[in-house]
């Protein structure tokens, strides 16, 4: 039995977790003009932990209408909170190019190039020599390149900072340096987020813990297969060419990614071997375990762009990033209220799309709660499509983690 004298706070919405996805929602929520929101984050700063690892790339080139609409929204809220006067997400919209060396590929940029179209997402096929224009690349085995004008980069610490900035000016609260221990749940749903500085009672409670959103699920009595997976990238000195104007880069065939940071080059990429982690070996008090620098895979991804762009091979590096963004076995969002726990809403397991996509993520996330009749992509979504159903956590690991594996398979 709670004691009065251990009620830390009282608020109508508590979201458990300060990373980029838990920012976007409350932002949306705010937006949407729900009050009585409050954020708890363990960390003593919201941005610290998967959202810091970011490579900030922001894509909206997607294989389905809804996902495009999604990437889109977030890049309007980027363009909106860039305007403000006094925190900023460090925006940047440089475009992006796609690049495609077989005619399959290209195949495949048309198709996206018509989802794109449909979604009213202004992109544009452009043959090699023009997309020189745009990158000083060797494109010479390259047959087509897909031109994203609006794409762009941000500083993902500088995201969590900006939404944070807006959300307390809306009226959003924070509990930081402040730890979740326990869900109460009652016979009508939630009741109180317990938290080792005291509770708080509530009525609804938004998991976007990132990495611990499965052990905070569990808190709640759900099991949902949300799994970590290990993403790298590194950052180079400066190199002949480079410059922060220069576009985002994908490179499905060689499986890497990238941007200029400065006058250096940002490269990471997308293991067809990857290492994910079981959520039931660590615990919600825990950080998810400590990743050490994977050098074979790294040089892997040097390699595979010094074809295009010689300088990498062997560039000195200033920094390596290392992180365990969630992935779930049928590469959906997790967004939505339980049936089973009234007031128990998730979001997670975002698919390495959680900074990019977080104002998207809050969107749907709102939608899912208060519009009547939500439509069919937001429903498809919830949570209850995995607590309904059978499934096991060895083959929903491997599923998860294959996700990750084929993440730039061909689309469509």
């Amino acid at each position: 039995m709670r004691n009065a004298r251990d009620m830390l706070a009282e608020s109508e919405i508590v979201v458990i977790g300060g990373g980029a996805v838990g920012l976007g929602v409350a932002y949306a929520l705010a937006r949407a003009g729900k009050s009585g929101v409050l954020v708890v984050e363990r960390e003593p700063g919201v941005g610290r932990v998967t959202t810091s690892q970011g490579a900030g790339l922001c894509g909206q080139v997607r294989a389905s209408v809804e996902r495009v609409r999604l990437a889109m929204h977030s890049v309007e809220t980027f363009r909106e909170l860039q305007q403000d006067a006094e925190v900023r997400p460090d925006w940047h919209e440089v475009g992006s190019i796609r690049l495609a060396f077989s005619l399959e590929r290209v195949e495949e940029l048309r198709r996206l190039a018509s989802v794109c179209a449909e979604a009213g997402l202004e992109v544009e096929l452009l043959d090699p020599a023009e997309a020189e224009r745009l990158w000083p690349l060797d494109l010479g085995e390259v047959r087509a390149v897909l031109w994203c004008p609006s794409d762009g980069f941000m500083t993902p610490t500088s995201v969590a900072a900006a939404y944070e900035h807006r959300c307390r000016a809306m009226g959003v609260r924070f509990l930081t340096s402040t730890a979740v221990t326990g869900i109460e749940v009652r016979e009508d749903g939630v009741a109180a987020v317990r938290t080792d500085r005291g509770y708080v009672t509530c009525g609804t409670v938004i998991d976007a813990a990132g990495a611990h959103a499965f052990h905070v699920a569990r808190l709640a009595g759900l099991e949902l297969p949300i799994v970590p997976v290990r993403h790298e990238y590194f950052d180079t000195e400066p190199l002949a060419g480079l410059h922060p104007d220069l576009p985002c880069f994908r490179v499905p065939e060689m499986t890497v990614y990238g941007r200029a940071v400065g006058q250096g080059l940002r490269l990471g990429g997308w293991e067809s071997t990857a290492e994910s982690l079981d959520p039931r070996t660590f615990q919600l008090e825990a950080q998810a375990p400590a990743i050490a620098t994977d050098s074979v895979v790294l040089a892997g991804f040097d390699e595979q762009f010094a074809a295009l762009f010689p300088a990498v091979r062997g560039a000195p590096r200033t920094r390596v990033a290392k992180g365990w963004p969630t992935f779930t076995p049928d590469g959906g969002f997790v967004i939505g209220e339980s049936r089973r726990v009234g007031g128990f809403v998730m979001a997670g397991g975002c698919n390495a799309h959680g900074i990019s996509g977080s104002a998207g993520i809050g969107r749907l996330l709102v939608e899912s709660l208060y519009d009547p009749h939500p439509g069919a992509y937001v429903r498809s979504l919830t949570p209850d499509r995995f607590t309904e159903s059978a499934w096991d956590w060895d083959d929903a690991r491997s599923q998860a983690q294959r996700v990750y594996e084929t993440y730039y398979a061909p689309a469509g």
